[in-house]
């Protein structure tokens, strides 16, 4: 029996040193121990959530920080926490003193799983109502344009020549896979 550790934060720019001192706090090996550095919105695009999932097995025990760091909606909460018991593997939510392997423990996580969807959805809400009366006062700008990096023209160049592959282009440029075609568009558009 293993007890594992996952860490999420939204984007390569937050840290995570909190969550990896809670985990020290449970004298997790670093070994054990799954950051990941992606949106929670898509499971599907959580590769080292993936991984864990395969790599845990029945007896052992993952341990998150927080729920919301864990999923980011009820459906998914609840599915991921299913395959884990299914799995035999118990899961607890540090912050909301959740544990699985109890009746009471299964119960609050379907609830606070509910009122952190809940709290999101008011928060989208908040936001739409703001950018609506932001745009009707002309103040609404939409998302900062996305800055060039340096040496874009010579790895762009390089990648339209089929030099390089646009993979190692992303890498040497340090760009997601989106941001990199948002800016091969936008290029692309001035250009003409």
């Amino acid at each position: 029996m293993k007890t594992y550790f996952y860490i999420r934060v939204s984007s390569k720019e937050q840290n995570t040193v909190r969550q990896e001192v809670k985990a020290k706090e449970h004298n997790i090996p670093i070994e054990c121990v799954y950051i990941e550095k992606a949106s929670g919105k898509n499971v599907i695009d959580r590769p080292v959530l993936k991984n864990l999932m395969g790599v845990l097995k029945s007896g052992d025990k993952l341990i998150v920080d927080s729920i919301s760091r864990f999923a980011r909606n009820t459906k998914d909460l609840i599915d991921l926490v299913e395959q884990l018991n299914n799995k035999g593997i118990i899961f607890i939510s540090l912050k909301e003193s959740i544990d699985t392997t109890t009746s009471t423990g299964m119960f609050m996580l379907t609830i606070f799983g509910a009122v952190a969807q809940l709290e999101r959805d008011y928060i989208k809400e908040r936001q739409a109502e703001g950018i609506a009366v932001a745009k009707e006062e002309g103040k609404y700008k939409g998302r900062k344009t996305i800055e060039y990096p340096r040496q874009w023209d010579k790895y762009y160049k390089m990648w339209k020549s089929n030099s390089i592959k646009a993979v190692d282009a992303m890498k040497i440029l340090n760009l997601k896979k989106t941001t990199f075609y948002k800016l091969v568009k936008q290029f692309e558009t001035i250009k003409q």
